[in-house]
């Protein structure tokens, strides 16, 4: 579960591995114990086998504190699904997808409120992720692509209405077909679309979302990985 609350990444794993990688952490909070402040969230922070009291705080912490000096959150646990299953009870769930687009060695950026980004849309009633995903790129670009391998998923959080958001957004890989009618759709408050050679697209999305540098960063590794991207520094 690739998760971003606040914009702060949180990892979830099984206490076998914390227990093999606790000297990488700034803090290590036991997870019985209630008593954290905010002051004490700073660098890479762990919480081993957090109670259900102990989880509510933090995520509350996160939601309503800036916390600039904390980096990332690990949740060690006996079960991550079953804490990722208590993460979710604090949320209503929403289901989006998106893609990165390529074309040649350039990729699809669009620009929304301020910040550079990938297309992406909220799941029509009965549609399928890879259908919403497709269908979003479309509606956002004005453009049409060809659906490709899936990149990652991601959840981050937001509040809307005093409700507590926690949206999934499944990726995906996909490749231009036609973008000679291509322009922002203003409606969804993008501004600028761009198509940025890769170091470019890094430099911009630096400076973006932390789950948006999560999934550049995961496509990028999937290219090389499958020998389509080298790195120019190398």
């Amino acid at each position: 579960m690739n998760l971003f609350v606040n914009d702060k990444p949180v990892t979830i794993i099984k206490i076998e591995e914390f227990q093999s990688s606790r000297d990488r952490f700034h803090l290590v909070i036991n997870g019985q114990d209630s008593d954290v402040r905010t002051n004490d969230l700073v660098g890479d922070v762990a919480v081993n086998n957090p109670s259900a009291v102990l989880l509510y705080k933090l995520f509350a912490m996160l939601r309503d504190k800036k916390l600039k000096k904390l980096r990332t959150l690990t949740l060690a646990a006996p079960s991550k699904k079953l804490l990722a299953n208590a993460i979710k009870e604090q949320y209503k769930i929403i289901e989006a997808a998106g893609g990165i687009v390529s074309k040649g060695d350039k990729i699809l950026l669009i620009h929304r409120l301020g910040k550079w980004d990938f297309p992406k849309g909220k799941l029509d009633k009965n549609e399928k992720f890879k259908e919403a995903a497709v269908r979003e790129v479309e509606e956002e670009c004005n453009i049409k692509v060809k659906l490709g391998e899936k990149i990652c998923s991601t959840w981050h959080t937001y509040t809307q209405n005093r409700n507590r958001i926690l949206k999934q957004t499944k990726w995906y890989a996909m490749t231009c077909l036609d973008d000679r009618l291509m322009h922002p759709q203003a409606e969804e408050d993008i501004d600028q679309i761009l198509w940025a050679d890769p170091l470019q697209a890094e430099s911009l999305v630096a400076t973006s979302y932390r789950s948006i540098q999560f999934v550049i960063a995961q496509y990028f590794g999937m290219k090389q990985l499958a020998g389509n991207y080298s790195d120019p520094d190398e």
